[in-house]
């Protein structure tokens, strides 16, 4: 288990990875852009073009919640001043069994699912966020360019 200090100091870290210009346009393009209505759309965004901030996005936040689960950050620490893994999360969440069962990879985003669903308030945080639109495809497109 760590210190509070050491908490602190990874979550500055993580802070600082997520301010890298590339992450930080795959995080937008994520949080505005990508909508999924299905796992095959999900799993079409992950093989396709747009793989690269896809996988930027959802590994960051798999491995953020990893540190978490072995104790290299405090829980609520983590909690405390973190809230776009929920909304990871929650996009993915309602396609990630048939997700994970065409990935064949029963494992596939554990981690994050973990620590989001061992939160005490778990269910109202998910909750802040939409549902998909069933039979609307969502707008998966690349990341926007910078002016």
């Amino acid at each position: 288990m760590t210190t509070k200090y050491e908490s602190a100091d990874l979550l500055l870290k993580l802070y600082d990875l997520r301010r890298e210009p590339v992450l930080r346009k795959a995080r937008a393009w994520f949080r505005e852009q990508f909508k999924p209505a299905s796992a095959e759309e999900v799993l079409e965004v992950y093989r396709g073009k747009r793989s690269a901030p896809y996988r930027m996005v959802t590994t960051y936040w798999n491995m953020a919640a990893s540190l978490v689960l072995h104790g290299a950050i405090e829980d609520q620490m983590f909690a405390d001043v973190n809230g776009e893994h929920i909304m990871v999360y929650a996009r993915l969440k309602p396609f990630l069994t048939e997700l994970r069962g065409l990935l064949n990879n029963p494992g596939y985003l554990d981690k994050l699912e973990q620590v989001i669903l061992r939160m005490p308030d778990a269910q109202a945080r998910l909750a802040r966020f939409p549902r998909p639109a069933k039979g609307k495809a969502g707008t998966p497109k690349g990341p926007r360019r910078a002016a």
